[in-house]
């Protein structure tokens, strides 16, 4: 069945379009035609934009929860599918469930869960986050600290044992050797540095071993100092690599926010949401590493006072950060989709308004306010 977009500010890889329509055909986008296109009006079904904006579905790298359920309690594919119907209701079309540290059966279930979401095609999977356990205890956040260790040859294995999908892993430098980290990105793994109190030089280091990213910038590691840039100033000063940043108002100052958009060259940003089980949810507080999360105010905090993720979710942290950190719609919209797509290696066919791509399409207001989801089936992958 062919459907058509049409009669809307359409977010194109050039920018803005008003004069054109998108065509759908079998979940995938077929072509971008000018609005009078004979086909448009032929389509089997016409979605009138009524000048609203159309933008490509949100990708979010970092969900450790949602619908009430988070990964780590019951790592299998019924949560995997209820935390992405979750989120989806907020623009997310495609996300990482993510697990923080746990032990090897548990890292062993989660990622055979997500090997056998993808393959029975629940929506939105795009891979898995192991977000830590080899992280630093003097940046653990909530993390549980008898999780942490230092990989075997086994549990390398196991990292990079998925089969379908992406694997991010984050990891503080310090605990792991450079060799391990080249090891990873050899393999496909993609590297992130965070929860770590690593100096400048040791995570220029795993940069240069082939890390990838920064898990929420400026949370859990170790600060931009003038004489002790950390990895803060590493982050900053990297042009390659992405940073994921959480715009919710509690994580991160909004003027820290616009020091990294000025420092980071366009495009090394993306937004994330850390999300935990009260996204898409009515209970408020859950259960992390043994101790209760109280979610008050939106902000998640554990018993020791420190922030446990977030109850953010994707459409707010758009128009977060167009309000806070005076971005337009178009490049919020592209932090949110394009960017992490790129970071993934998957902007061929997501995060992007052009043909060939899946047709995770989202109408949004001009305010970024969003008014409908167009998620496409996942055998479009």
């Amino acid at each position: 069945m062919t459907s058509a977009f049409s009669n809307g500010r359409v977010l194109l890889d050039g920018g803005w379009r008003d004069d054109v329509a998108v065509l759908v055909d079998d979940a995938r986008i077929s072509a971008i035609v000018a609005a009078t296109d004979p086909r448009v009006a032929a389509a089997d079904r016409v979605h009138d934009l009524d000048g609203h904006h159309l933008l490509p579905g949100f990708i979010d790298v970092q969900v450790n929860g949602g619908g009430g359920v988070l990964f780590n309690d019951d790592p299998g594919v019924e949560t995997i599918a209820r935390i992405g119907a979750a989120h989806a209701r907020f623009g997310t079309c495609g996300f990482l469930p993510t697990l923080v540290s746990d032990d090897l059966a548990t890292m062993r279930a989660a990622i055979a869960a997500v090997d056998a979401a993808i393959v029975q095609g629940v929506p939105g999977v795009l891979g898995i986050h192991l977000e830590g356990p080899y992280i630093a205890p003097a940046r653990r956040g909530a993390h549980d600290p008898r999780q942490f260790r230092v990989p075997g040859a086994d549990e390398i294995e196991l990292v990079c044992s998925l089969r379908h999908g992406v694997t991010v892993l984050t990891l503080a430098p310090e605990c792991v050797t450079p060799a391990l980290v080249h090891e990873f990105s050899r393999r496909g793994v993609l590297v992130c540095l965070g929860h770590s109190d690593a100096s400048h030089a040791q995570a220029r280091a795993a940069l240069d071993a082939g890390a990838r990213g920064f898990t929420h910038l400026y949370n859990a590691m170790s600060p931009l100092q003038g004489r002790a840039p950390g990895m803060v100033g590493a982050a900053l000063e990297d042009r390659d690599s992405w940073c994921g940043i959480i715009v919710d108002g509690h994580h991160v100052d909004a003027a820290s926010l616009r020091v990294a958009l000025a420092a980071k060259p366009r495009g090394k940003l993306m937004l994330v949401t850390d999300a935990m089980p009260p996204v898409g949810a009515d209970a408020a507080d859950f259960m992390l590493a043994g101790q209760r999360v109280s979610v008050r105010d939106g902000r998640c905090v554990n018993a020791a006072g420190s922030l446990a993720g977030s109850a953010l979710d994707m459409a707010t942290a758009l128009r977060n950060t167009m309000t806070w950190l005076d971005v337009s719609l178009a490049e919020a919209a592209r932090m949110a989709a394009t960017y992490p797509a790129q970071f993934l290696g998957l902007a061929q066919h997501s995060g992007r308004i052009a043909a060939g791509c899946r047709a995770d399409l989202l109408e949004v207001a001009a305010d970024g306010t969003l008014l409908r989801v167009h998620q496409a089936p996942p055998h479009a992958r």
